[in-house]
Order: C-alpha cells, then structure tokens, then sequence
C-alpha cells in the first residue's frame, strides 16, 4: 500500500533526559499507513525511550507529536490507546496468575450478563481465535505463569493483535521465537500492512529488516543518525551506523582444532521435566551448541544439569566425579548458569550492579566469611571494567542498565564465582550487534583458557559462527550430533524436524 500524504503519526524533535543520561535527543520518526517502519540501535540508543513517550508512558522534555497530521498530547497509555496505538514491549507486561485469555484482554473483558462479572466463555473463545492465527496451540485458560519465554511471547502478540490498533509498535517480537514462528508472524505483518496498519518494528536480528522493512531509522546515543530504505543500505552498513565503528560479525576468531579432556558428561540422564536419554560430552576449552525449536527440551535439559529440575535417572558427571544435588552443589562444583531469562532468574532487580556481580562469588572472595566492603568494591569495579559494562557506578541498580549490559552482569556473576563450566541459554536475546560480538569474544576467551561452554541458541546462524561442534534436540532427547565440518543452518534443521536416525 503507497504511504499517505502525511503520516499516521509523527514525532517530531522529540528530547527525553533522565538524570545524568540525555536518551532522548532531537529524535523524529513517522509511521505511515501500510508500511513497517524498523527503529535500529543498540542497547542503550534510546529505542524504548522513544517507544514510551509514543505510548505515554514518558513525557517528552520538548517535541510533538501528531496523530493524522493534527497535534496530539500523549499524556498517558490511555491516550495513546483511544488513538489506536499498541504496543508490545520486549520485557512482557503480562500478569503471571491471569490466565492467557484474561492477559489478552486485560482491561478490556467481555461483560457477563449479570453487573461485574465477565463473559469468560466468550473471552476464552476469542483469545482461541487469535491464538490461531499465530499457530500457537495454547489453552487460553492456562496461567501465564506456567508458560516458557517463547509461549508468553505469542501471548504478547496476541495481547497486542487483539487490540485492532492502526499503529502497531512491535519492540523485539521474534526474539523467543523459532523459525517456524517467526515466519507466521511475518505472514500476520503482511497482512496488517495491507489493511492500512502502521508498525513500528524493532529487532537485533538484522537480516529480519531486509525481509520485512519498508524504512530504517536508527539510533546512536539518544540522536537519529540515519534514516533509509533496505534498498539504500547493506547490513554492513547498518552495524557501521548502529555502533559508529566497524564491528566483526562473523563471531569466533579460532576454533578449538583439539579439544582438552572432558568436563561435563551426561550418561543416559532422565529428568522429571521430561528430557530422557541424554548423552553428551563438553570438554575444556570447546563451546558446543544445544540446538532445537523451540519446545525441544533444550532449556529443560540446561536445568536438570545445574540441578534446578530433579533427574530421576541416569548421571551428570563433572571431570568425572558424579554431580549430585540443587543448585548450589552444582554452584560450588563450578557450574554456572546464565538463563534465557535473564531479569526473573538471573538477576536481583533492586540490587546494584555490584551485589549482582558478587552473590555467587562470596566464598571464593571471602573464604573466612568475613565481608570486606573495600576487597568487594575492588573485585567489583575490575569486572565492571574488564567486561565493559556500561553503569555510573557499581552502585546503580541493576534494573536501570540495558539488557546487553544486564547480561554482562549475569555472566561477570560467574566469572567472579571461578566456574568453569558455563551454560549459556539464549544468551544474545534482546541484546544488541555490538553487544553480541563483545560477547562471543568474552567466550572466546573464557574457553581459550581452558573454561568449558554450553550454549543454547535459536538464531542458527549463531550455532553455525560460534561453536566447535553441537547437538541438537528434538521431543526432549538428542537426535544428533554435527562435528565442525558437518556444522550447518540446513543439518541443525533437518535433524530438528525431521524423524532422523539418533547418533
């Protein structure tokens, strides 16, 4: 569909400061009708800024905006809805005891025949309904809570789809998807931009604008510095502009050509969460992937490992000694633990960036158990520093840094407990290319000093750049494993789902 004469909605100069950080600084964007309008930038570049002052969550220092070419005041998410504005925000803002249908149509139920109550028959109907169009088979009465990262996704989208919005604002809506997934919700997109809808689309994942996007805009520090077609513009280019510096992305540098002796092994191992029959070798100084779609068993497996979910049969073996026990045995044994969702189980919240990178490492740090603020301080601001995390101080809450630099606190958690072995689940979801590539190179190093590295992935591509060898899973035990020179996007799948011969 050709753009209007004027947008569907405008920012126009838009500037936002918070104390010490200006995110926000002459920013304008528009969305038109029946385009996906992508928004590029790294962690920190001032995307959801500009994502909650277009909903009204924040209120801009200076600027305007416009709604259909006329001046608008978005006071409020209330206003931006009445307006016809959706968003669905990378972090859920989903309630975890609601069911799925009440997520959905949070605020807005069916009314029941009598005074305050609410058609729930009607409103489960509806939620089926539009959870099939996204080919999610999920019961609309289940609990949030009960649900994987990926399943809350689709419910995000739903929530979002449900509202009939004309401006769609989508803040990484693949990220916990699989490629079956993804390409059902690019369908959707499609089909939303032929009725007229305006989205505004963000990702990391920079192939997905090439397919979908209509227009780029990026960020960098809180200013736009560009703004093109995908025609214009390579994906080299846009890292260059996202990062203001050339950034490799190819990944890994140097595989492992021999690796050490192994140091994790799984022998036949059952879980209660349903994984079963799992054999698997991770030796020093390798990283070896853990592929599958989504609902494989990958995360279920990671978990039985580091003991938060109960094995019921068969043995985890670390450098050969029998690994029993929760989670703090598998801790002091040397296993660290960074999971796909980083802000519920990897991270305290509301405690800064320095009690967050010490927790796990208290015994190693104070062996006498006698706590020394300036020895803690120390350690503290030589992670900060040799993982480049991005904070004013050790003492900000963790809650207030960007995800990659979220990340690089959860992993520094490791690093300062002196694991050895380290599971890394989906570790660049919501993170951005800069980040991503600071990253692989920070495992890069770890293993070339002997460390030994797990690492679930759902972009292939990352499997293919980063790992030495992998296995991949499907229905909850391994179907196969590919050596280096068999390492492939089209093995990885072909395994993934379809009924080959197990190995």
């Amino acid at each position: 569909m050709p753009a209007a004469a004027h947008p569907l909605l405008e920012a126009r100069h838009v500037s936002k400061a918070f104390p010490g950080v200006q995110a926000l600084d002459d920013v304008s964007l528009a969305a038109h009708a029946g385009e996906v309008h992508v928004v590029l930038g790294q962690n920190g570049a001032g995307k959801s800024t500009l994502i909650k002052a277009l909903y009204g969550a924040y209120h801009p220092d200076r600027g305007e905006f416009l709604y259909d070419g006329l001046p608008v005041r978005l006071g409020s998410p209330a206003d931006a809805r009445r307006l016809g504005i959706a968003v669905m925000f990378q972090e859920f803002s989903l309630v975890p005891y609601l069911s799925v249908a009440h997520n959905i149509f949070l605020g807005r139920e069916f009314p029941g025949r009598l005074p305050g109550t609410i058609d729930r028959s009607r409103m489960e109907g509806e939620a089926a309904r539009i959870l099939a169009t996204l080919g999610a088979g999920l019961d609309p009465g289940t609990p949030v809570h009960r649900l994987g990262v990926a399943q809350q996704q689709m419910v995000e989208i739903a929530k979002a789809l449900s509202q009939h919005a004309r401006i769609l604002v989508m803040d990484e809506p693949t990220a916990a998807l699989s490629d079956p997934e993804i390409q059902r919700l690019f369908a959707i997109i499609r089909t939303l931009k032929a009725e007229g809808v305006a989205i505004i689309y963000i990702s990391h994942r920079l192939h997905e604008i090439f397919e979908i996007g209509d227009r780029i805009t990026v960020l960098r520090d809180g200013r736009k510095v560009a703004e093109v077609k995908p025609s214009e513009t390579t994906m080299a280019d846009l890292v260059g502009m996202m990062v203001g510096r050339e950034v490799s992305t190819t990944h890994r540098h140097r595989f492992a050509d021999q690796a050490g002796a192994p140091v994790l092994e799984l022998r036949e191992l059952r879980a209660a969460n349903g994984v079963q029959g799992i054999n698997l070798v991770v030796r020093s100084g390798e990283i070896v992937g853990l592929a599958g779609l989504v609902g494989a068993g990958r995360t279920e497996l990671v978990r039985a490992i580091f003991g938060a979910d109960r094995i019921v049969g068969g043995e985890v073996r670390l450098r050969g000694r029998v690994l029993r026990g929760g989670p703090p045995s598998a801790v002091l044994a040397g296993v660290g633990l960074v999971p796909e969702d980083r802000k519920r189980q990897g991270l305290a919240l509301v405690r800064s960036v320095q009690d967050n990178l010490l927790v796990a490492g208290l015994p190693v740090l104070f062996p006498s158990r006698w706590y020394r603020p300036a020895r803690a301080a120390r350690a503290a601001g030589d992670l900060i520093a040799r993982l480049r995390v991005s904070t004013p101080s050790a003492r900000r809450l963790v809650k207030f840094l960007s995800g990659g630099n979220q990340q690089k606190v959860v992993i520094g958690k490791w690093i300062a407990a002196g694991s050895r072995v380290l599971i890394f689940d989906e570790p660049t979801r919501g993170i951005d290319v800069g980040a991503k590539a600071e990253l692989f190179a920070l495992m890069e190093t770890l293993v070339r000093d002997g460390a030994a590295v797990l690492m679930i992935s759902s972009e292939l591509p990352e499997i293919v750049a980063v790992c030495d060898r992998a296995y991949v899973m499907r229905d909850k035990t391994i179907v196969g494993e590919l050596p280096r020179r068999d390492l492939s996007e089209e093995n990885i799948l072909r395994l993934a789902m379809h009924h080959a011969a197990r190995s």
